[in-house]
């Protein structure tokens, strides 16, 4: 998700087009781009508000990478200079040293085409951004960083199921992910109802596969189901009513709605989530759809913690691993954003 000041006021004020990630140098095993996995080597910037941020943060705990790749978490809300650290002592990152995520982007490239962004993956050693393809850097930390995983990691990308779980993150990229967005920014009534339209469609046409199946491809937690439950956590406290995608809730479809409250119950998908920084975020940062700036009080929570009973139809969450263990205390999400 990017952030720049001028272009918050911008939004519902011209059509969305979302841009490709213009650093997409790769980490790799063989270090084949110059970027070589490394413990301790590269720290994770991240947004809790930000669904594309948060498919790094539940792959990270997933495959139990937190020793070896750190992570800051940026305050929710940006200024003039986007993503900045003062969730952190005097407003600094720690471990970078700088105050703004924009800081790391310039020592990569001065002037550089787009926003800033996050995810991002920054180099401690020289403080120089290295990747912000928010794409490739969860299938990356699946395979690339398996040397790094701990023990009972699951395979969230299994090579035989490799087509098909693109095929489905294809799909819920287009219409879900990145059509909510279309339809929240939409400047023209048409716009807005063709992308509305797409998103509904899409969610109806994922409920018919999931009533049948507790995952999205295969019987075990893919990276498919990490990209969908980003959208979907955040669909009733911001995308039904800031966005516009207001002809149910997902609360009102029974299958996404119980497969939603699975993974949430999940270790490693709701134990990420933190609803006060997404409420925040997209009611604060978004001006031009909330000129007011009024973050919403509801809606209540407290359904993400009701039984589910997805476990019916089976499958293994984990495959052949185990559930990561607890969450780090520097990591808990704070109570304000917990259900």
């Amino acid at each position: 998700m990017a952030g720049r000041d001028d272009g918050n006021s911008a939004y519902g004020h011209k059509a969305f087009k979302r841009s490709k990630s213009h650093f997409a140098d790769r980490i790799t095993a063989d270090g084949r781009d110059g970027w070589p996995v490394a413990a301790g080597r590269y720290r994770l910037v991240v947004s809790r508000a930000c669904p594309w941020a948060s498919r790094a943060v539940i792959s990270r705990r997933l495959l139990g990478l937190e020793d070896a790749l750190s992570m800051a978490i940026t305050d929710p809300v940006q200024d003039d200079r986007s993503w900045r650290f003062t969730l952190d002592p005097d407003g600094r990152d720690p471990v970078l040293g700088i105050r703004f995520l924009a800081e790391a982007y310039e020592r990569r490239e001065k002037d550089h085409p787009d926003g800033v962004s996050v995810p991002a993956i920054v180099d401690v050693t020289d403080g120089k951004l290295v990747t912000n393809d928010y794409q490739r850097i969860t299938l990356d930390l699946a395979t690339e960083w398996r040397a790094l995983h701990r023990d009972g990691a699951p395979d969230l990308y299994p090579e035989p199921l490799r087509d098909e779980i693109d095929a489905v993150m294809a799909e819920v990229y287009e219409d879900v992910n990145n059509g909510v967005y279309r339809a929240g920014f939409a400047a023209e009534q048409d716009e807005y109802e063709g992308a509305c339209a797409a998103v509904f469609r899409r969610l109806e046409s994922l409920a018919s596969r999931l009533a049948g199946q507790r995952y999205l491809v295969g019987d075990t937690i893919t990276e498919a189901d990490i990209r969908l439950f980003t959208t979907l956590v955040r669909f009733d406290a911001v995308y039904h009513g800031h966005f516009k995608c207001n002809r149910w809730k997902l609360a009102e479809n029974e299958v996404l709605w119980a497969y939603a409250r699975d993974l949430f119950q999940t270790p490693g998908f709701g134990d990420t989530v933190d609803f006060d920084h997404i409420k925040r975020h997209y009611h604060q940062v978004h001006t031009g759809i909330n000129p007011t700036r009024i973050v919403p009080l509801g809606p209540d929570l407290s359904g993400w913690l009701s039984p589910h009973h997805r476990e019916r139809l089976g499958g293994r969450p984990f495959g052949d691993g185990t559930p990561p263990g607890p969450v780090r205390p520097d990591e808990e999400v704070p109570p304000l954003g917990r259900p």
